[in-house]
């Protein structure tokens, strides 16, 4: 089921610190393959939960970008002090593209939909897009790092 993402930088939902998974039910499988049927229409590389109404650590990578494409209560634990900057888009703010400085590379930690905890590097476009994610997580959108 195709969702409805949530725009506009003032949404409160957006702006809220989300909440961790305590169990995952049937309930959150559902909503992750609904996520990655809306990321996938919208043609996105990635999409957190509270971008569709849910507040909690949960965000998808596209696969395109990822083997690991669900990322339940993830933390960076480490960043790479090599930047870069590039544009960025958002599904919640349609027709936005800023330049955004982000770590190169990094290391996140989180778990999969079966609740096995995995530790993955990531570097360039995929490094950035969890980076993103991660921000939405954290109630920081693209227009906030904005340099």
């Amino acid at each position: 089921m195709i969702l409805k993402i949530q725009i506009n930088k003032n949404n409160p939902i957006l702006r809220k610190k989300t909440e961790p998974v305590a169990e995952i039910t049937g309930e959150i499988l559902n909503l992750i393959k609904d996520m990655k049927e809306t990321m996938a229409k919208d043609n996105g590389v990635g999409l957190s939960a509270n971008q569709i109404g849910k507040s909690i650590r949960l965000f998808i990578i596209s696969p395109e970008l990822s083997k690991k494409q669900v990322f339940i209560n993830p933390k960076i634990i480490k960043l790479s002090k090599k930047t870069e900057t590039m544009e960025e888009g958002c599904l919640s703010l349609p027709d936005i593209f800023i330049p955004i400085e982000r770590a190169k590379s990094l290391k996140i930690k989180a778990s999969d939909e079966k609740g096995k905890e995995f530790k993955l590097k990531a570097k360039d476009l995929l490094a950035r897009a969890i980076q993103h994610e991660t921000d939405h997580l954290n109630g920081i959108l693209i227009c906030d790092n904005a340099k």
